[in-house]
Protein backbone atom coordinates (compact mmCIF):
# COMPACT_ATOMS: atom_id res chain seq x y z
CA UNK A 1 0.00 0.00 0.00
CA UNK A 2 1.50 3.36 -0.94
CA UNK A 3 0.49 6.37 1.49
CA UNK A 4 1.53 9.53 0.04
CA UNK A 5 1.56 12.80 2.04
CA UNK A 6 -0.19 15.88 1.07
CA UNK A 7 1.20 17.91 -1.46
CA UNK A 8 2.77 21.00 0.79
CA UNK A 9 1.54 23.90 -1.36
CA UNK A 10 -2.19 23.05 -1.47
CA UNK A 11 -4.78 25.05 -2.21
CA UNK A 12 -7.82 23.60 -2.10
CA UNK A 13 -9.19 22.78 1.28
CA UNK A 14 -11.46 19.98 0.33
CA UNK A 15 -8.76 17.85 -1.49
CA UNK A 16 -6.66 18.62 1.54
CA UNK A 17 -8.83 17.82 3.97
CA UNK A 18 -9.52 14.08 2.30
CA UNK A 19 -5.77 13.70 1.45
CA UNK A 20 -4.43 13.82 5.21
CA UNK A 21 -7.38 11.40 5.99
CA UNK A 22 -6.69 9.33 3.78
CA UNK A 23 -2.77 8.95 4.94
CA UNK A 24 -4.23 8.35 8.04
CA UNK A 25 -6.69 5.42 6.92
CA UNK A 26 -3.44 3.91 5.23
CA UNK A 27 -0.86 4.47 8.58
CA UNK A 28 -3.79 3.18 10.74
CA UNK A 29 -4.20 0.04 8.42
CA UNK A 30 -0.14 -0.25 8.08
CA UNK A 31 0.12 -0.82 12.03
CA UNK A 32 -2.12 -3.75 12.12
CA UNK A 33 -1.26 -4.87 8.85
CA UNK A 34 1.64 -8.33 9.16
CA UNK A 35 0.53 -8.53 12.87
CA UNK A 36 -0.82 -12.31 14.17
CA UNK A 37 -4.12 -12.14 15.37
CA UNK A 38 -3.11 -13.20 18.53
CA UNK A 39 -0.45 -10.13 18.55
CA UNK A 40 -3.14 -8.04 17.26
CA UNK A 41 -5.39 -8.79 19.70
CA UNK A 42 -3.20 -8.55 22.61
CA UNK A 43 -4.32 -5.80 25.39
CA UNK A 44 -1.04 -4.80 26.60
CA UNK A 45 -1.89 -1.91 28.88
CA UNK A 46 -3.46 -3.12 31.92
CA UNK A 47 -5.57 -0.07 32.95
CA UNK A 48 -7.13 -0.63 29.32
CA UNK A 49 -8.29 -3.82 28.53
CA UNK A 50 -10.05 -3.10 25.43
CA UNK A 51 -7.76 -1.05 23.71
CA UNK A 52 -6.61 -3.65 21.14
CA UNK A 53 -4.90 -2.91 17.45
CA UNK A 54 -7.89 -5.04 16.39
CA UNK A 55 -10.35 -3.14 18.55
CA UNK A 56 -8.78 0.25 17.54
CA UNK A 57 -9.16 -0.72 13.90
CA UNK A 58 -12.99 -2.26 14.61
CA UNK A 59 -13.49 0.89 16.02
CA UNK A 60 -11.94 3.06 13.11
CA UNK A 61 -14.49 0.94 11.10
CA UNK A 62 -17.48 2.33 13.33
CA UNK A 63 -16.27 5.88 13.09
CA UNK A 64 -16.37 5.85 9.53
CA UNK A 65 -19.44 4.43 9.27
CA UNK A 66 -21.30 6.70 11.48
CA UNK A 67 -19.82 9.81 10.77
CA UNK A 68 -18.81 9.97 7.07
CA UNK A 69 -21.90 7.04 6.02
CA UNK A 70 -24.68 7.38 7.89
CA UNK A 71 -24.45 11.14 9.15
CA UNK A 72 -22.68 13.02 6.07
CA UNK A 73 -23.27 11.19 3.50
CA UNK A 74 -26.84 9.85 4.47
CA UNK A 75 -26.35 6.32 3.29
CA UNK A 76 -28.81 3.48 4.79
CA UNK A 77 -26.58 1.25 6.70
CA UNK A 78 -26.68 0.45 9.63
CA UNK A 79 -24.98 2.18 12.76
CA UNK A 80 -21.97 -0.10 14.26
CA UNK A 81 -22.58 1.61 17.81
CA UNK A 82 -25.60 0.11 19.53
CA UNK A 83 -24.64 -0.43 22.49
CA UNK A 84 -23.28 0.62 25.91
CA UNK A 85 -20.73 0.74 26.67
CA UNK A 86 -19.48 1.07 23.28
CA UNK A 87 -19.68 -2.64 21.36
CA UNK A 88 -17.39 -1.14 18.50
CA UNK A 89 -14.13 -2.09 20.45
CA UNK A 90 -15.19 -5.62 21.22
CA UNK A 91 -13.63 -8.43 19.09
CA UNK A 92 -15.62 -11.95 18.10
CA UNK A 93 -13.48 -14.92 16.89
CA UNK A 94 -13.80 -13.73 13.35
CA UNK A 95 -12.05 -10.26 14.13
CA UNK A 96 -8.72 -10.76 12.11
CA UNK A 97 -6.50 -8.22 11.38
CA UNK A 98 -7.20 -9.28 7.54
CA UNK A 99 -11.03 -9.17 7.75
CA UNK A 100 -11.02 -5.59 9.76
CA UNK A 101 -8.66 -4.22 7.01
CA UNK A 102 -11.01 -5.28 4.37
CA UNK A 103 -14.19 -4.00 6.50
CA UNK A 104 -11.97 -0.42 7.06
CA UNK A 105 -11.29 -0.20 3.33
CA UNK A 106 -15.25 -1.00 2.49
CA UNK A 107 -16.00 2.28 4.45
CA UNK A 108 -13.72 4.02 2.56
CA UNK A 109 -15.64 3.08 -0.70
CA UNK A 110 -18.86 3.91 1.01
CA UNK A 111 -17.74 7.32 2.25
CA UNK A 112 -16.97 7.81 -1.30
CA UNK A 113 -20.73 9.28 -1.21
CA UNK A 114 -19.41 12.35 0.93
CA UNK A 115 -16.64 13.48 -1.16
CA UNK A 116 -19.25 14.59 -3.84
CA UNK A 117 -20.34 17.08 -1.36
CA UNK A 118 -18.53 20.69 -0.64
CA UNK A 119 -16.78 21.32 2.99
CA UNK A 120 -19.34 23.66 3.80
CA UNK A 121 -22.28 21.67 2.79
CA UNK A 122 -24.93 20.61 5.46
CA UNK A 123 -24.54 17.26 6.39
CA UNK A 124 -27.53 14.86 5.91
CA UNK A 125 -27.59 14.92 9.70
CA UNK A 126 -28.26 18.33 10.22
CA UNK A 127 -26.02 20.11 12.67
CA UNK A 128 -22.95 19.39 11.08
CA UNK A 129 -21.28 20.98 8.21
CA UNK A 130 -18.74 18.31 5.97
CA UNK A 131 -16.12 20.01 6.78
CA UNK A 132 -17.01 19.74 10.38
CA UNK A 133 -17.68 15.93 10.13
CA UNK A 134 -14.65 15.32 7.87
CA UNK A 135 -12.32 17.29 10.96
CA UNK A 136 -13.83 15.03 13.33
CA UNK A 137 -13.05 12.05 11.48
CA UNK A 138 -9.39 12.96 10.88
CA UNK A 139 -8.99 13.77 14.32
CA UNK A 140 -9.88 10.99 15.83
CA UNK A 141 -7.80 8.90 13.45
CA UNK A 142 -5.15 10.54 14.31
CA UNK A 143 -5.44 9.93 17.85
CA UNK A 144 -6.11 6.22 17.23
CA UNK A 145 -3.46 6.09 14.85
CA UNK A 146 -1.15 7.20 18.16
CA UNK A 147 -2.70 4.37 20.20
CA UNK A 148 -1.72 2.11 17.03
CA UNK A 149 1.65 3.19 17.55
CA UNK A 150 2.32 2.09 20.52
CA UNK A 151 0.16 -1.13 20.47
CA UNK A 152 2.54 -2.12 17.52
CA UNK A 153 5.90 -1.70 19.33
CA UNK A 154 4.33 -3.21 22.08
CA UNK A 155 3.43 -6.54 19.97
CA UNK A 156 6.21 -7.20 17.93
CA UNK A 157 8.76 -4.22 18.32
CA UNK A 158 7.97 -2.83 14.93
CA UNK A 159 8.57 1.40 15.04
CA UNK A 160 7.95 4.04 11.91
CA UNK A 161 5.65 6.43 10.64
Amino acid sequence: MTRTWPANLATDEGVLAWEFLDFLRKTAVMKVDGLTRDLAAAAPIATSPRLTALGVLKHLVAVERYWLCIAGAGLDLPSLWKGDPDPSWDLTDDDTPESLIQAYRAEWVNAEALKQRAPADSAADEGFTVRWILAHVTQETARHVGHLDLLRELADGQTGE
